[in-house]
């Protein structure tokens, strides 16, 4: 497995693998790496001759007060997973070859996704995400990106931005990859206490009890997200940081459920933010 820490480098293999035919998958992440991620390679691994993943905890999408410099990481694990994983390439760059200069042109999501969900909080947040991807893009030259499910309003936002900027990669998207005890699998789990790993659970309780409803024939989307507030409600020491259903295309606002729909939650346990979703046909 090659471990490439340049840009440049990363590009003249990619354009050269091009050139021999062969078709690149990528699986951008930040490493710290779980079964979720390494479920993203093996989808990239079926469609794709060659996969190449990235490795790179992205300062721009952290705001202030943010666990950037927290974030787990530990390189020497994840080369590890992937080796056993057959990855053909990682690409992991420093900060600094990502962002040479200061000033540095940014990619701008489409402010009607940005500012909903998660970037409802986190101001940036996504700019900082669309400027990264497209830098990967570019650097990685791609044929097919894979990104997960449990992340759905980056993966709409990216699937909008590939549309717009007329990028050649083909979006796909891995499902939901959970634990036994349907906690959505995630880097930052690291970071909850025992009891909070507990109480997490109530994530993915809470849209199955969603699904139920709307399987009984609710489908005021303000009747479902109080049913969903006060079962995390009361679990004590959380704190809701959003729930909402939205249109699963667009991230238009619905007063009743129907068609693809899209169920999302971010809750804070403790200092562990995390997030759940879930897609409804109805």
């Amino acid at each position: 497995m090659k471990v490439i820490e340049s840009p440049q480098e990363m590009q003249n293999w990619s354009r050269a693998q091009a050139k021999a035919g062969l078709s690149i998958g990528l699986v951008p992440t930040m490493g710290y790496l779980h079964e979720g991620h390494l479920s993203l390679v093996r989808r990239a691994r079926e469609l794709c001759d060659l996969v190449v993943v990235s490795i790179f905890v992205n300062p721009i999408q952290f705001g202030e007060g943010e666990d950037f410099d927290r974030y787990p990481r530990d390189l020497s694990r994840d080369l590890d997973l992937l080796k056993k994983e057959g990855v053909g390439v990682v690409f992991a760059p420093t900060a600094t070859a990502m962002y040479p200069e200061k000033e540095r042109t940014i990619v701008d999501p489409p402010t009607g996704m940005e500012n909903r969900l998660c970037g409802r909080n986190r101001p940036g947040h996504f700019r900082g995400v669309t400027t990264v991807v497209s830098k990967l893009f570019n650097i990685c030259l791609p044929d097919v990106a894979v990104f997960g499910q449990k992340d759905a309003q980056q993966a709409l936002i990216i699937e909008k931005m590939v549309r717009d900027l007329n990028f050649p990669v083909r979006i796909v998207r891995g499902e939901i990859v959970r634990e036994l005890d349907g906690l959505a699998m995630s880097s930052r789990n690291v970071y909850l206490s025992p009891e909070d790993r507990k109480k997490a659970t109530v994530l993915y309780r809470s849209l199955l009890m969603a699904r139920d409803l709307v399987g009984q024939g609710v489908r005021k989307t303000s009747q479902v997200r109080k049913a969903m507030f006060d079962m995390i409600d009361q679990v004590d020491g959380t704190q809701i940081d959003y729930i909402e259903i939205y249109n699963a295309r667009d991230l238009s606002e619905l007063e009743e459920i129907n068609g693809q729909v899209l169920i999302a939650l971010a809750v804070r346990f403790g200092d562990t933010r995390l997030i759940d979703n879930l897609l409804l046909e109805v």
